[in-house]
């Protein structure tokens, strides 16, 4: 007699799944009882009544068990509840009615407040929130992806990160902008106003952390395992007030208000050691009676552009051991209960602190060894908690294999004997093993050509705050002596100049030199200046280890600095070559084929009038400051710095004043010159320069002869979110250094693919963007590298070029005698005196090529159409300067992965390519259990059931 209620418990199972609306991304993995052998399912299906079963397909996969098994109301265990808490769980919700709701759920639960008491910025906050809750499940998805996987890991380390703002960018990867700013528009409120309140991420001066933002947006775009690591600090860039022309430096208190997309991750907190002396013992060197300060990460996730892949930037803040001394401060020595406190908190208090003096040098080596203590533990933790670290006794062999870390300029550099010293000291390795590994883990990008931007640590300091280091350091340079000694016997020049430890002026350290030494592979950021570094300021290293040193031209991430900023042109472009540009910048060579045609023309030439409206609108309310917006806009925004000559900038600008005034009804081409940057607060003549711009401005603005055809502008705080707004409006992009002392330059970069053109010299980047777009398409003018390095060589005579260039000679006069400051002549005596007798710069020199230049730039712009056509092909010939590119030679020619396009799934999907294995097994098991259902006992369905396990696809931490 057949036992039919397996028979019909089956049957109403198969109905019972046939019609279940899957919706939960679980997946289960049915096995047959292990009693069941499968030589014997030929036997066992023989003695099967011949029923028709062709109907009951049974599809396990994305089944919860509960379901699958509701008939016998098995208790679930508490790890298999444990398992139901997945980010796979919660469904995707990226249409404009979920994000309303994502948006009040915020504002009334997270921030508690509600539409009668919130401000635009409780709304900026709740948007945040709201965006950011789609980032983190693919953040957790990506981490979960990694562990899998078990990729090499790639770690950027720098002391700068300029993120500038998060919400639009965010949004723009991740896809939503659109449904934002519809949500928004439907909530009655404006998309800017919201974005406005956002405060910039300051923690960087100038192109070296925007780079360092790009690049990190890049790995994560190109599907990159990489990691940004850096200080988080308490107070970014000083924000710049111009006061009556001076500038003024205020604290960027830019965490006042909390910042809505960090996470504070106190579970990794991490101890960071100084001072102390080193024990020598049997075991080996030990460094003891240290202080200790304690590295607290806070982590930022960094989204790629549409393909669900989120990384990480860990930021470390620092936090003392002991906040607070009761005790001190019950006997009323308040300063004293909180000091330890103080003094571990300004490791991370203020970016780049003022070196000129002892405690300022102190506290910036602290800074930079911090970082790079606590990340190196953070590295090696990862690494030990790896598949490859748990496989057994943990091996550094492969060290090498599953990390690279690239040290963005010398101020990660002691990275390379900390290292060494967790190796040697704490993991027991031989010193040879331990520097082979070493070496092949770290690569270094030199960032400058100029010396006194080159690192260098007094011995004392360092024996002082790092004493263990310093003998590593000590050892490290004795190998690298020894191997020269071995090659050039005789040659003690070389050693001396190789040395890691330079003795001229007192024993300090090379950081520069440490770096080459300590690493695999040594980059330039330009061509021009890879060549520099190869054939002059690094020569002897270059010709002891050639192949180590390679270039690699810095770029932009397109998303930012065309998507984000200049949506207009951004659309105008997808329209005529499509979208597919964005992740392929080289794809905008097409639009060579548009140059001529007119439609194209009239509409490139469109959204830049309207990008100049926009920015005219906001000069107007923000400077009080009348701007022609037809006017040509003629910016010169970065850094300021002698090398990167803001004082010729300023000579034209008398120049361009002195003919006006001298014929006031001659036509004249309408001029907006716009100046911007921040000096370094303890550099004078940095501050001099933006005092003697700002009074030069200050007379030319009130002069009625002038009127509307010239005005100056210097911006003040220049910072990323000021960037966007000025860069899509400009016309005349100011280049103009000193040929061989920029190394790159991405400010470049970002004016030529937003559709300005560039005036500049052939340095930098701007040798590759002339070879890309070709010289007759840029304004190139002055000295050429070789032309310096021969007036070097023959000295640089300011007095011949002031009294043979009669407008050069007037302007000088005016600067000096008080023209522009009639109420303190003598102010500008410095400056005239550096131009005379000290300028490295030689601006003199360039002066009348310079303004012939500009003489063919009026020529152009009266020419509408020839000048946008000229605008076209520069942006055709901007796609090599993207970071994606960038980043992509660094990875396979410098760290030794592959970028790939592969797209993880978001959080409530599955990944689509499933491990061969565990597909295989879940198709027999598939076989197995539909073969079989119909006869089992409800014993055997017992057994099936406890024998239930689930297809493991990520791990959930």
């Amino acid at each position: 007699m057949i036992n039919i209620f397996p028979i019909f418990f089956s049957a109403l199972l198969c109905q019972r799944l046939r019609g279940w609306e899957v919706g939960n991304t679980t997946h289960l993995l049915l096995h047959a009882p292990m009693d069941i052998k499968e030589e014997e399912t030929d036997a066992t299906e023989k003695q099967l009544p011949k029923l028709n079963f062709s109907t009951l397909r049974v599809e396990i996969e994305r089944l919860p068990a509960a379901v699958l098994f509701s008939s016998m109301a098995a208790p679930l265990t508490d790890q298999e509840k444990r398992k139901q808490i997945s980010i796979r769980g919660i469904v995707g919700v990226e249409n404009v009615a979920e994000l309303k709701k994502g948006f009040n759920r915020h504002l009334h639960f997270t921030l508690v407040k509600d539409r009668n008491v919130a401000t635009p910025r409780d709304y900026y906050f709740a948007l945040a929130h709201t965006v950011r809750d789609h980032l983190v499940g693919r953040w957790i998805r990506t981490q979960q992806f990694y562990y899998e996987t078990d990729p090499k890991r790639v770690y950027y380390l720098s002391l700068e990160f300029y993120m500038g703002r998060t919400l639009q960018n965010t949004m723009i990867n991740l896809g939503l902008q659109n449904a934002c700013d519809e949500a928004i528009y439907q909530l009655g409120l404006d998309m800017e106003d919201l974005e406005e309140m956002e405060e910039d991420a300051g923690l960087g001066n100038g192109g070296l952390g925007r780079l360092a933002a790009c690049f990190l947006d890049s790995m994560a775009t190109l599907g990159l395992a990489a990691y940004g690591y850096g200080i988080r600090y308490e107070y970014g860039i000083f924000n710049q007030k111009i006061k009556n022309g001076w500038q003024v430096e205020e604290a960027d208190d830019w965490l006042r208000h909390g910042n809505p997309w960090e996470k504070a991750r106190p579970e990794y907190m991490l101890p960071v050691h100084f001072y102390g002396r080193v024990e020598e013992s049997k075991e080996g060197a030990k460094w003891v009676d240290t202080q200790v300060v304690l590295a607290m990460p806070y982590d930022t996730p960094i989204p790629g552009y549409m393909n669900n892949t989120v990384n990480t930037m860990r930021l470390w803040s620092a936090r003392a051991p002991n906040d607070f001394n009761l005790m001190d401060f019950n006997v009323g020595d308040y300063i004293q209960a909180v000091l330890d406190r103080n003094l571990a908190e300004n490791i991370s208090r203020v970016l780049y602190p003022n070196d000129n003096f002892f405690e300022g040098k102190e506290l910036r080596l602290k800074q930079e060894y911090f970082v790079v203590a606590a990340t190196l533990q953070d590295i090696i933790r990862r690494f030990k908690n790896s598949k490859k670290g748990f496989s057994g006794p943990v091996s550094f062999d492969s060290f090498p294999e599953k990390v690279a870390i690239q040290l963005n300029d010398t101020h990660p550099a002691m990275a390379i004997p900390e290292l060494m010293r967790v190796f040697v000291d704490i993991e027991k390795l031989d010193w040879d093993t331990a520097w082979a590994i070493t070496k092949r883990t770290f690569a270094y990008t030199n960032h400058t050509v100029l010396p006194e931007a080159l690192e260098r640590w007094p011995i004392g300091l360092l024996e002082t705050l790092l004493p263990r280091h310093l003998q590593i350091i000590y050892r490290i340079n004795q190998g690298h002596l020894d191997e020269i000694s071995a090659l050039f016997p005789e040659d003690m020049d070389r050693m001396r100049r190789m040395s890691l430890i330079e003795e001229d002026g007192g024993k300090r350290v090379n950081m520069a030199h440490l770096c080459i030494v300590g690493s695999h592979a040594v980059n330039g950021v330009a061509e021009i200046h890879s060549n520099i570094i190869k054939t002059d300021v690094f020569r002897d290293f270059s010709e002891l280890e050639p192949e180590k040193f390679q270039n690699k031209t810095n770029g932009i991430t397109p998303r930012r600095w065309l998507l984000l900023c200049n949506p207009g042109l951004a659309e105008l472009i997808a329209e005529a070559i499509g979208e597919e540009y964005v992740k392929d910048l080289s794809q905008l060579q097409k639009l060579n084929e548009l140059v001529d045609d007119d439609t194209f023309i009239r509409d490139v030439s469109k959204v830049k009038q309207d990008n100049k409206e926009k920015f005219s609108q906001y000069l107007e309310k923000e400077y009080m400051v009348e701007i022609n917006p037809s006017s040509m806009f003629d910016v010169h925004v970065k850094r300021i710095h002698e090398y990167k000559r803001q004082l010729l900038n300023c000579l034209h600008i008398v120049t361009m004043y002195n003919r006006i005034r001298k014929n006031p009804k001659a036509h004249f081409v309408p001029r907006t010159v716009i100046i911007g940057g921040k000096a370094a607060p303890g550099y004078h003549m940095a501050k001099m320069i933006i005092k003697l711009i700002t009074a030069v401005g200050e007379v030319v603005n009130k002069d009625p002869v002038v009127g509307s055809k010239l005005k100056v502008i210097y911006l003040e705080n220049y910072r990323v979110s000021l960037a966007e707004k000025v860069i899509p409006a400009t016309d005349l992009s100011e280049q103009i250094s000193t040929a061989g002392t920029e190394a790159s330059g991405t400010g470049n970069m970002k004016f030529m693919l937003n559709g300005a053109l560039t005036i500049g010299t052939m340095d930098g980047a701007n040798v590759e963007m002339a070879e890309e777009a070709g010289e007759e398409n840029m304004f190139i003018f002055g000295m050429r590298v070789e032309d310096v390095a021969e007036m070097d060589a023959q000295g640089y005579d300011a007095m011949t070029y002031y009294q043979k260039i009669p407008e050069l000679k007037q302007a000088i006069d005016q600067i000096n005698s008080g023209f522009f400051c009639p109420k303190q002549p003598e102010l500008f005596k410095d400056v005239t005196n550096m131009l005379f007798n000290h300028d490295r710069f030689k601006v003199f020199a360039d002066y009348e090529d310079y303004i012939k230049c500009q003489e063919k730039v009026n020529e152009l712009y009266q020419n509408l159409r020839e000048w946008t056509k000229m605008v076209i092909k520069n942006i055709a010939a901007s796609g090599k300067f993207s970071s994606d590119r960038t980043i992509t030679d660094y990875a396979t020619e410098v760290w030794g992965v592959e970028p790939t396009d592969l797209k993880i799934p978001p959080p409530n999907e599955p990944r689509e390519a499933l491990d061969e294995t565990a597909r295989a097994l879940r198709e027999k098991c598939y076989t197995v259990a539909t073969r079989f259902l119909p006869c089992l006992s409800v014993a055997n369905w017992l057994i099936l059931y406890l024998k239930v396990k689930l297809s493991k696809l990520y791990y959930d931490p």
